[in-house]
């Protein structure tokens, strides 16, 4: 019994880091969440997405990734994501500083029917360049 305890854990170990390696997730909350590497590598290849910094005007300033459109958190609502956002089924990468705000506008836009919507965290950890 010892035995078969010790096999269980190690395989739910191995299933666990497993997951924590893919990388990215689909959320249940209808946006998918991406590593970092992983929006590097779109930004890097597409030209058909649009990346949202959901910080404030002041913190844009200090630094941003190269092409984000400022989008602050606490404008976003129906009107303004129609202004800002015309195409619902646009491609959208959201960060934030370290990606409290960025989960909290991936799920506002999901719920307004926006479908291709990923958040890949802050900018605070974005191991590449950022625009000054």
């Amino acid at each position: 019994m010892k035995k078969l305890s010790l096999i269980l854990a190690a395989i739910i170990l191995i299933l666990s880091l497993a997951a924590c390696s893919m990388p990215w997730s689909d959320n249940s909350d209808g946006y998918t969440q991406i590593s970092y590497e992983e929006a590097k590598k779109m930004i890097d290849e597409r030209d058909d997405i649009i990346i949202l910094d959901v910080r404030t005007q002041e913190e844009f300033e200090g630094g941003y990734i190269k092409g984000a459109i400022l989008f602050p958190s606490q404008e976003v609502n129906e009107e303004t994501a129609a202004q800002k956002l015309p195409d619902k089924d646009q491609t959208i990468l959201i960060y934030c500083s370290s990606g409290g705000r960025s989960k909290k506008v991936a799920q506002q836009l999901v719920d307004m029917g926006y479908t291709n919507i990923y958040e890949f965290g802050g900018i605070n950890s974005w191991p590449y360049e950022v625009q000054y």
